[in-house]
């Protein structure tokens, strides 16, 4: 029972935590900019987030959905101002020819930038909820440990799409020129910075 929870969490994970959208974009930017390592805690920090909602929805912690709910236009807010704050530096950003380096702190902040961003996102407590429920997951709020391998499951699939996302980067990475990053970095900043209005005007709707 407990391996069938780890492998339907692991295939629920990989399929509805594909980094797409802004998120997606801002690994493939961090991977570009800041290194593969800066790229892999992006994605590293959206699928602890993805874990943590799990568990929400896992656990039944009603008082924290319901937190989540209605603060729900104040995260969206937060949300859109990062994105365009990430547009925004993102699209002055100037790439060099060096290797990028990327710090310990520099990691961080990559980790952080895309936690925070999907924490923005509460809605995922609702996906998770209908997706566990067509896996035919149910009745398994009180049971702990089922619940603690269905989130280490959904955690390590999110994961997985650490390494093939900033494979697939590094291996068209070299081949762009500095003006095409450039490029790159103009169009996705516009990109993020769009995502970040239409966050916002979402929050009033």
């Amino acid at each position: 029972m407990e391996s069938t929870f780890l492998v339907k969490g692991l295939i629920a994970g990989f399929i509805i935590c594909i980094p797409f959208g802004p998120i997606g974009l801002l690994c493939v930017m961090r991977t570009l900019t800041d290194g593969k390592l800066a790229g892999i805690a992006s994605v590293l920090g959206a699928s602890v987030m993805d874990a943590v909602y799990c568990a929400v929805a896992g656990l039944g912690v009603s008082y924290i959905s319901s937190f989540l709910n209605k603060e729900s236009m104040v995260l969206r807010l937060a949300g859109g101002l990062i994105l365009i704050a990430m547009g925004i530096k993102i699209f002055f950003t100037h790439p060099t020819e060096k290797e990028p380096e990327t710090t310990g702190h520099g990691l961080l902040a990559s980790f952080g930038s895309s936690f925070f961003l999907m924490l923005t996102n509460p809605l995922a407590i609702v996906v998770f909820t209908a997706t566990f429920s067509a896996l035919g997951i149910g009745g398994w709020e009180d049971a702990y440990s089922a619940t603690a391998i269905l989130v280490a499951g959904v955690f390590v699939g999110s994961a997985l799409w650490a390494p093939l996302l900033v494979a697939g980067v590094s291996f068209f990475n070299p081949q762009l020129t500095l003006s095409q990053l450039r490029l790159a970095n103009r169009t996705a900043g516009v990109i993020l910075f769009g995502f970040g209005i239409v966050a916002i005007i979402w929050a009033f709707c």
